[in-house]
């Protein structure tokens, strides 16, 4: 058996500790994160900006629990607040 990373260990951890849950509305979900990436995939401009380190952590937390990038989510954030969809 090949030699697994630490990453790839940690999710058979976790797997096995049984945190993983099915996706109840699988076309849903599918349907969600396509959305979102149709949101992010059109980008013609760059940005640059500084944040603090801590937000980034908590953002790239947050992406993480999502399955994304965090630039996509911060792209994704910035979408919504743009086009008047933000809480």
């Amino acid at each position: 058996m090949p030699r697994m990373t630490k990453e790839e260990k940690n999710l058979l951890d976790s797997y096995e500790k049984g945190e993983w849950k099915s996706v109840k509305n699988l076309k849903t979900e599918i349907n969600h994160y396509q959305k979102i990436a149709q949101a992010t995939i059109r980008k013609d401009k760059r940005i640059n900006i500084r944040i603090a380190s801590k937000d980034l952590e908590e953002i790239q937390k947050k992406a993480l629990e999502e399955g994304i990038p965090y630039q996509t989510l911060i792209s994704s954030i910035l979408h919504k607040y743009a086009s008047g969809r933000s809480a």
